[in-house]
């Protein structure tokens, strides 16, 4: 998963960017709003921490905006100072949570493990198909099928939005570390291994390709 950091505390975030790196979050730094801003335009983000001592622009405005683009993406905000008012003005506007200094980085890490356990931990059930993020494991009317690595991810990605359409841009950012030097056609290759391991294997339909748009998980669609 790809997590933005909009800081500008360098020993912190330097500390901060190592310790999510050993889980294999990739992340990346923006030092301004205008930076960050830029760079969530760019990409899709899981996690984007964000100070609230950044003078130029308003976190506040991002964050609202934020949400309207993507609500799965989950924002921590942190402050210099807590103020019962920032915080509710920050949680309102859109942030997730809301920490003030001094800032432990170990409850910080636990703030944002809370944040994505449903990410990386919770079983997607749907009838008969059972898919086990955290174990890299997926079972269908009790059968376990083997797909794995980066093609497991899409699936996850696609099941856990299920009925949207997510784009091979999205589908890049969220699973590669350089996305910028993968082809896109690699979507399409770990789609197949799924259709044929899952779809062609026990005569169902999982994903949708939309033309020019991306991909839907449909397992189950209702209409």
């Amino acid at each position: 998963m790809r997590v933005l950091l909009i800081l500008n505390h360098h020993s912190f975030v330097k500390s901060l960017k190592e310790r999510l790196e050993q889980f294999h979050f990739q992340v990346d730094l923006a030092e301004s709003i205008k930076d960050g801003k830029y760079l969530i335009e760019m990409r899709h983000y899981g996690l984007i921490i964000a100070h609230q001592n950044l003078t130029e622009g308003s976190l506040l405005e991002l964050s609202t905006w934020i949400k309207t683009t993507s609500m799965q993406t989950s924002i921590i905000f942190l402050a210099s100072k807590y103020r019962k008012e920032l915080e509710i003005q920050s949680l309102r506007s859109g942030a997730d949570d809301f920490l003030a200094e001094p800032i432990d980085l170990d409850i910080l890490l636990a703030r944002i493990e809370a944040r994505l356990r449903l990410w990386g931990s919770n079983s997607i059930q749907i009838h008969q198909l059972i898919i086990q993020p955290k174990d890299e494991k997926i079972f269908f009317d009790g059968h376990k099928i083997e797909i794995k690595g980066k093609a497991f991810q899409i699936l996850v990605h696609l099941a856990k939005h299920r009925n949207q359409i997510i784009s091979k841009e999205e589908l890049l950012d969220w699973i590669w570390e350089e996305p910028e030097l993968v082809t896109p056609n690699v979507i399409e290759v770990a789609i197949n291994q799924i259709r044929q391991k899952l779809d062609k294997t026990f005569g169902i339909k999982t994903i949708d390709t939309i033309r020019k748009r991306g991909y839907r998980f449909c397992y189950l669609e209702e209409d």
